[in-house]
């Protein structure tokens, strides 16, 4: 996962083939237009940390309509939030102001596996395990 300080912005943030989706759009409408068709990132927007919607779009995004471009959060996102948006769907985030870049690259480290499947493995640990 890509993790980008707030003060910092990525030299790709000005591209126009950018599409933002706001938490409260329905996916099914915009996949029917076609929306992000050719899009090469999604920016999924964190209104405040309490607000999960996003973390649903992207699973979405992910599963149902096979979007395989970059999903990048932005807005109030924290470094305890990372692990979790990555197992959702997320490629990309750009961290609140304040949140440390460096303590966002430790929580990987923390965590060897899961129970529960997520986006990248959708079988639960006792099925990877018989298999």
């Amino acid at each position: 996962m890509q993790i980008y300080a707030a003060h910092t912005v990525p030299a790709d943030a000005a591209d126009t083939a950018v599409l933002q989706i706001a938490n409260d759009a329905e996916l099914a409408a915009l996949a029917a237009q076609g929306a992000w068709h050719g899009v090469p990132r999604i920016e999924l927007h964190f209104p405040k940390f309490t607000d999960g919607r996003a973390y649903s779009q992207a699973v979405l995004l992910r599963r149902r309509y096979r979007f395989g471009g970059d999903i990048r959060a932005t807005g109030d996102v924290l470094v305890d939030q990372l692990v979790h948006m990555h197992r959702s769907g997320f490629s990309s985030a750009v961290l609140a102001e304040g949140a440390d870049s460096a303590a966002a690259a430790r929580q990987f480290a923390r965590y060897a596996a899961f129970y529960q499947g997520d986006v990248h493995e959708p079988r639960p640990l006792f099925a990877r395990e018989a298999a």
